[in-house]
């Protein structure tokens, strides 16, 4: 059994997203929504960690604005499990900024990190992969873990990561990572899916704390010169005031990029556990139950003649008639008809709105 008495989950939910408007808004951002079932995505990330650590072990890195409204939803959460963010600066500072909470709990710490947003069907398999990982850092702490899935066809809307040489560790089985790749083309996507060497990379890493610290320092020199500003005044009265003022001048960068992508010691365990990053209306679409006729529904439409659909209706009444592969989500104030496989052009919308008189629909 592996030890986690000194293990602890971070959970990311600083994100905004554009691709689920109109539900989605500024002010409710993709992991505050319920998109698969009554729970929303950030509750059900808790809700699955709560199987494998203490709530005292669980903590959630979110954005100023959005605190309200993850104390709402997380009402077990404790107010020093919450880290606060003066605005959202991508994955880096993100998860620098948690390190330092946490090495101030206990030097010896393991962070396990994780967006808020994502879905996960097979919680077992899913904690197994976890604490797989956590006996890799235990017994290689100056590695940094992530967690791969096979992929089931080639995807061009996740990142991947190709697998070197395959070791042993506690009877299980790990890969030394000899590449990062970005979101691929579609050919080189089948390339990458035919080889059988890539894995997606499903942006959850476990290592330690003091690590990821020492690897920021090397790759990251300007973030870390930041983080040391704050860690200075971490717990002090001068803490807020510091912390907003090294956030307006680090740069915004992800940890794959700033980090993953050229430290020399990355390792990946793999996972299958029915993982999807539920980043369009379409993949709700394929991992939601369907009606008799492919259909989705949310609401109450009147609905004949539709087909692999997914319907969401708001206050008003929605009626469609002699349609297939779209998606429909009405709200109070917006409505969004789409065809399934354009979804990822959602964000579209929202940049246009962004540059418009309609940014009351943001």
């Amino acid at each position: 059994m592996t030890d986690l008495s000194h293990t602890f989950a971070v959970v990311m939910a600083g994100g905004v997203g554009s691709r689920f408007w109109p539900k989605s808004r500024k002010a409710l951002p993709k992991q505050f929504l319920s998109l698969l079932d009554k729970r929303t995505l950030i509750q059900a990330t808790c809700k699955r960690l709560q199987e494998m650590l203490p709530q005292d072990q669980i903590y959630v890195v979110s954005t100023q604005d959005q605190a309200t409204r993850v104390v709402r939803q997380l009402r077990w959460l404790r107010s020093d499990r919450l880290i606060r963010e003066p605005f959202g600066k991508n994955t880096a500072p993100c998860i620098g900024l948690a390190a330092l909470h946490l090495v101030r709990r206990s030097p010896e710490a393991v962070m396990i990190v994780l967006p808020a947003d994502h879905h996960i069907s097979e919680t077992d398999r899913f904690l197994q992969a976890l604490n797989s990982a956590v006996a890799l850092i235990r017994q290689q702490p100056k590695a940094l873990a992530a967690i791969g899935i096979e992929p089931t066809y080639p995807a061009t809307g996740y990142g991947y990561l190709q697998r070197g040489e395959a070791f042993a560790f506690d009877h299980r089985q790990a890969w030394r990572v000899r590449a990062f790749a970005e979101k691929p083309t579609p050919e080189v996507a089948v390339q990458f899916f035919s080889s059988g060497e890539f894995l997606w990379n499903s942006g959850i890493f476990v290592w330690r704390c003091r690590t990821i610290l020492e690897y920021l320092e090397e790759l990251m020199p300007d973030l870390y010169a930041g983080l040391m500003e704050i860690e200075a005044v971490l717990g002090r009265a001068g803490y807020r005031r510091v912390l907003n003022r090294v956030y307006r001048q680090i740069r915004s960068e992800s940890i794959d990029y700033g980090v993953m992508e050229k430290a020399s010691n990355v390792v990946v365990v793999e996972g299958d556990f029915g993982w999807s990053d539920v980043g369009s209306w379409d993949e709700v679409y394929k991992l939601a139950a369907k009606d008799g006729d492919g259909n989705v529904v949310v609401g109450e439409p009147v609905l004949k003649d539709v087909h692999n659909s997914y319907v969401e209706s708001g206050r008003r009444l929605v009626a469609l008639v002699g349609i297939q592969d779209l998606v429909v989500v009405d709200t109070k104030d917006a409505l969004l008809i789409c065809h399934r496989n354009q979804t990822q052009d959602v964000k579209w919308v929202v940049e246009k709105l962004k540059h418009s008189e309609k940014q009351k629909y943001l």
